[in-house]
């Protein structure tokens, strides 16, 4: 791996113990910086961060469990973590820090810090490289001298709130920020309010309102010395705003960098954008920081599979559902007859019988007796979930609670341990003697539109928790919305098929136009099957779907039929490579059912177009008629009809044959 400049030891701030109250009750016991995500910490990921950009020495600064921080880095160290093998990662910490501009006031006082640092949050997810953020950060600083920072954002393509998201105004000539606002969490800005002189003053300003703040950054030294003169500045963004309001008198400056569409950064500071990154994380959208890869141990931990499953060598699932975006971790069992979803377990972590889990998150050693539904939630470690149960909408239950059998609950906060503060601040609720409810009243109201505060997140407003996303949102925020019909019954394919498709389509695409021999468009074919490790099953299916999906076909505005004979003339030869045995005969007509749902054109000539697979010998009769007996009766109730004189006709042809044959043999007799 490339390093920086080895004059110079390029440091690190992590900061840990952000976001307290949003992560309760797991963060009463232990600091939000361990809180495992997709069975990693959250530390271990922004240590392997900065490890995998060249960084060399680290600063873990902690507060409320800076023991329990140190023991943690301690055992990575001792255990050889990869992070620990090229970085220098020391844990200081304040007992009195209870901000962010306290723990830059003690790193300032420490003198630890020597030069130009990179700064985030122990509790940000990012497979950035910060070195060439860096660098530019050094340019800036040589030619300005009052250049403070340069904060990094991340362009979304989404607009779901989950309290990161700004709007900044900035000097396109040289990416200076001028303008800063955090955007409200609960309802949307009907306007925006940007001094004047921002534009009066500059002849170029872009505006970017759509952006994610991870909270990280390239500091100056001066940068340190700022909180320490300004003991206002108690959060990052006091940080911001004292600067641009106070420029001059300051003699101080932040800069802007945007990151690349292919980089991933995403703070993990409420549940809502847990849940949203650890899809994020099993759908690949962070590699290389990804469950398969090792982020942790240098030993591969899971078997990777198809619809982004990952199961550990040891674990026991017989007879189980896994659908898409399943992690299960060494030592978890899962009864017959449940169904897993977009959720992930941790090692040794028992689930019953006849469970159904959908973005649920199980930390280690957590029991989930039979029958239980478990949606949108999260079950601590050691925690123990009786039979019967529904938890929903957002419940966290934590570590080591018990719930009785037949619990039902919506939205809620369980702690297996009532603690003062909870008594001052919320209503209790028992359910057994380690499970009660907390009710935490200035929770439950939001700010006004009116109040004129950025912050977002503050006391009083409601925190975000884990929820059903919008269907544009389902498989990340990084990704645009899928142009097919959610309404299909059939579910959403996964990546890899989606990729394959795509490739399959373009190649059948250009080799259709430019008249290629059918044997190179084949050997294409059979490498990215290879390569997205695909069964001959479903290449037969996207083949064949591949073909109707060519523009020739899919955007026809003429005859359908004269068309499809136009591309089998060309790419007859392909298709007969693959749809050979009975079974191949299925797979092209279950693919039909597909585009006869997509393609209008399809849909109104679907018994010739079958008719047409019969006689050039793609489809045979007897595939024909068990592909049209399989077909269930309600929901393919118009292909059935449309289907039904083909049908008839093709038995009455069979009937027949089988005269004839009977003739003939009493003809020998």
């Amino acid at each position: 791996m490339d390093h920086f400049d080895k004059k110079d030891v390029i440091q690190a701030i992590l900061i840990a113990d952000n976001n307290v109250e949003n992560f309760k009750p797991l963060s009463d016991n232990d600091s939000t910086a361990l809180i495992p995500l997709v069975n990693v910490s959250m530390l271990d990921y922004a240590l392997e961060a900065l490890n995998r950009s060249g960084i060399e020495e680290v600063f873990v600064f902690a507060s409320l469990h800076l023991q329990s921080v140190r023991d943690y880095i301690k055992k990575g160290i001792a255990s050889l973590s990869s992070w620990s093998v090229n970085m220098k990662v020391t844990v200081i910490g304040g007992e009195g820090c209870r901000c962010f501009g306290d723990a830059m006031r003690e790193l300032d006082s420490k003198a630890l810090i020597r030069g130009n640092f990179v700064i985030l949050g122990a509790d940000t997810i990012t497979n950035t490289d910060f070195r060439p953020i860096f660098e530019q950060h050094k340019k800036i600083a040589k030619y300005d001298k009052g250049a403070a920072a340069t904060l990094i954002f991340k362009e979304a393509e989404n607009h779901l709130r989950t309290g990161n998201e700004i709007m900044i105004a900035v000097d396109v000539q040289n990416n200076r920020l001028h303008h800063h606002q955090r955007l409200r969490l609960n309802g949307k800005e009907k306007d925006f309010e940007i001094p004047l002189e921002v534009f009066m003053n500059n002849s170029q300003v872009a505006l970017y309102h759509n952006l994610i703040d991870p909270q990280m950054a390239i500091g100056s030294p001066s940068m340190l010395s700022l909180f320490s003169d300004n003991f206002d500045f108690e959060t990052r963004d006091d940080f911001v705003k004292g600067i641009l309001i106070n420029e001059e008198i300051l003699d101080s400056r932040i800069y802007v960098s945007l990151l690349p569409r292919e980089q991933y950064a995403r703070k993990v500071n409420n549940w809502l954008t847990y849940q949203i990154v650890s899809n994020d994380i099993i759908s690949r959208w962070s590699y290389p920081l990804v469950p398969d890869m090792g982020v942790v141990g240098l030993k591969q931990q899971y078997i990777f599979l198809k619809n982004n499953i990952y199961r550990s060598p040891e674990s026991n699932m017989s007879k189980v559902t896994l659908r898409e975006n399943v992690v299960a971790g060494a030592g978890s069992f899962v009864g017959s007859g449940s169904t897993l979803g977009s959720s992930v377990l941790g090692r040794n972590v028992k689930i019953g019988q006849n469970c159904r889990l959908v973005n649920a998150f199980i930390l280690d050693d957590a029991v989930v007796d039979d029958n239980c539904v478990l949606e949108f939630c999260v079950v601590g470690a050691k925690a123990k979930v009786g039979c019967k149960s529904k938890l929903t909408e957002g419940c966290v239950v934590g570590n080591e609670c018990v719930l009785p059998a037949n619990t039902t609950l919506s939205s809620a906060i369980v702690t297996a341990e009532v603690t003062e503060d909870d008594e001052e601040c919320g209503d209790i609720k028992k359910l057994s003697d380690k499970a009660f409810i907390i009710t935490h009243s200035d929770r439950n109201v939001a700010n006004s539109e009116d109040e004129d505060d950025d912050e977002v997140l503050q006391e009083g407003n409601i925190v975000p928790k884990m929820m059903k996303l919008p269907i544009s949102y389902e498989e990340s925020d990084y990704c645009s919305s899928s142009d097919e019909d959610e309404s299909r019954a059939c579910s959403p394919m996964p990546d890899d098929t989606n990729i394959f498709l795509s490739e399959v389509v373009d190649s059948l695409s250009r080799g259709f136009q430019e008249k290629s021999n059918p044997d190179f468009l084949i050997l294409e074919i059979n490498s990215s099957r290879y390569a997205y490790n695909m069964s001959l099953k479903e290449v037969n299916f996207y083949v064949v779907k591949a073909i109707f999906s060519l523009p020739n076909i899919k955007e026809c505005n003429g005859n359908v039929l004269a068309d499809i004979n136009a591309v089998f003339k060309q790419l007859g030869p392909v298709m007969s490579n693959y749809i050979k045995s009975e079974d191949a005969m299925l797979d092209c007509l279950k693919a039909l059912e597909d585009i006869y749902d997509e393609n209008p054109k399809v849909r109104e000539k679907i018994s010739q177009i079958v008719h047409f697979l019969y006689d050039k010998d793609f489809v045979s009769e007897e595939a024909i008629l068990a592909w049209h007996e399989e077909l269930d009766v309600e929901q393919h109730e118009s292909l059935r009809k449309s289907l039904q004189k083909l049908i008839e006709w093709l038995q009455q042809s069979s009937e027949e044959e089988d005269d004839d044959d009977d003739d003939d043999e009493e003809e020998s007799d």
